[in-house]
């Protein structure tokens, strides 16, 4: 029998989340894909600032239109069948007349794709389609390791403190997307009225960092972990049960919080323009990676008798 790990699937898993569980795969896969192919792409771009003679220069103009067009032609499908589950989420929450957490991220889409298109279409201007395509590829991987989080916490019965965490998180998330649209769209304005040129690219990164896949991810990331533990050591008694049950919790915070201070900290440096939006996207995924290593740590529990040592590190 294979030894469960953190995002394995859950025993007696339906095959609609198996099959949900394939699709993000895919979606994923071919994100990261993309987003390659176009980084490749937008190297041009990147020569810009680099003292060349006046034919070289036109030369390297045309280069960078040829590949503008490939770059918006790639990402065309990244846009509709990989973010599909972001524009359902958004919609979704829209019908509601609610905030979720997927309106910021489809906000920071489109406000780096229209930009984009229109200055391929008019052959001037700034292009962000590398940073569309990260921050698609890093915000599905991120999707796709809370989805194996949630589908692996979610096949135990969730319980009073189970709940009590998940709750919190959500909270949590909540109130910082409702504060980073808020931060978003005034210092987006403030950038407009000083310095017009770097709005779209000061918005988009504040977008970008306003998508809550860390904290969304925090409590069920350590409740799979949890549940990993258990299944690895059946034999536990009840005191290593509520030990156990005391690690969970301590990770579970560290996750939460320590991704909120995280988003914190680089905010105000991208308000002041220091971020790019494809560092943005990968602050994302770094906090989303840190959030699954944090609760991966408490899966090295070797046994019952390590229990005490994990009520120690905290």
């Amino acid at each position: 029998m294979r030894t469960p790990n953190l995002f394995s699937p859950p025993p007696g898993l339906g095959e609609s989340s198996r099959r949900e569980r394939r699709r993000m795969l895919a979606r994923t896969g071919l994100a990261w894909l993309v987003m390659m192919q176009v980084m490749m792409l937008a190297f041009p771009g990147y020569m810009r600032p680099v003292e060349r003679s006046a034919e070289a220069q036109q030369t390297l103009e045309q280069a960078i239109v040829l590949m503008n067009w490939s770059s918006l032609v790639l990402c065309v499908p990244l846009m509709t069948y990989c973010a599909w589950p972001l524009w359902q989420g958004a919609w979704r929450d829209l019908a509601r007349r609610r905030v979720g957490m997927d309106v910021p991220v489809a906000l920071g889409l489109l406000a780096a794709f229209i930009p984009s298109v229109i200055a391929t279409w008019r052959q001037t201007g700034e292009v962000y389609f590398d940073s569309v395509s990260m921050f698609v590829a890093f915000l599905m991987g991120a999707r796709y390791l809370e989805l194996c989080a949630r589908q692996a916490a979610g096949s135990r019965s969730a319980g009073g403190l189970e709940g009590h965490l998940l709750a919190l998180a959500d909270r949590w998330a909540l109130r910082f997307v409702c504060v980073q649209l808020v931060l978003a769209a005034g210092v987006g304005l403030w950038w407009w009225s000083v310095q017009p040129d770097q709005a779209v690219a000061v918005t988009v990164a504040l977008l970008v960092m306003s998508c809550p896949c860390a904290l969304s991810m925090s409590v069920p990331a350590a409740l799979a972990a949890r549940r990993t533990l258990s299944l690895r050591h059946d034999r536990s008694s009840a005191l290593d049960a509520q030990r156990l049950d005391a690690a969970m919790r301590r990770v579970a915070r560290q996750n939460l919080f320590g991704s909120l201070a995280w988003h914190v900290l680089v905010t105000p440096l991208a308000a002041m323009g220091w971020v790019q939006p494809w560092l943005a996207a990968l602050t994302m995924l770094m906090s989303s990676l840190a959030v699954a290593v944090n609760a991966w740590r408490l899966t090295r529990i070797q046994g019952p008798s390590g229990l005490g040592l994990v009520g120690s590190t905290g």
